[in-house]
């Protein structure tokens, strides 16, 4: 083990358990969504729920810390004062954290629709080709078209929903916290 590696001084173990409880919170729920709406099975929904929860919070992550040092002095001492003593010096940061809560509600919502779309597309299993399929009409064309069309809009719709109860639920904590 090196001399001169050391644990910092100041670690912001709040923060990184808060994280960690958020995460805990919006699996369930979001897995129960994903049951109840896709009619995935529970063990299918709370994998889904897992993989999305964990690579969007990864990225989210990844987008602060390469963020983080492009902010203003003010603001990062703001974050700072925030996450070791959970108080904020100045009165004009709530307008700046609910314009921050905000952007990331929707960036985490089309993070989760991603990457469910990708996991989706790339775990499906492939189904044996039929010979020689008869042609298709072009009535059951536009049939399929808006079938795939209700699916994605389906799948749109619970990401959104799912996300939004979690995040109810995260921001419930956060008001009980701040008490």
């Amino acid at each position: 083990m090196p001399e001169d590696w050391m644990l910092p001084t100041i670690f912001p173990i709040g923060g990184i358990l808060f994280d960690f409880l958020f995460v805990l919170i919006a699996i369930p729920i979001e897995a129960y969504v994903l049951h109840s709406r896709l009619k995935f099975d529970k063990k299918t929904s709370i994998f889904y729920a897992i993989s999305i929860n964990l690579f969007s919070s990864v990225i989210g992550w990844l987008i602060f810390f390469f963020s983080e040092p492009i902010l203003p002095i003010q603001v990062k001492s703001e974050l700072i004062n925030y996450m070791l003593f959970n108080s904020f010096k100045l009165a004009n940061t709530q307008v700046l954290i609910i314009l921050t809560a905000c952007i990331i509600f929707f960036a985490t919502f089309l993070m989760k629709y991603f990457i469910l779309k990708i996991l989706l597309l790339s775990l499906h299993e492939p189904v044996a080709k039929k010979p020689d399929e008869p042609k298709i009409s072009p009535r059951q064309l536009r049939r399929r078209f808006s079938r795939i069309t209700f699916q994605n809009t389906n799948l749109v719709t619970t990401i959104l929903i799912a996300n939004s109860l979690s995040y109810t639920a995260i921001t419930i904590i956060l008001l009980f916290r701040s008490k």
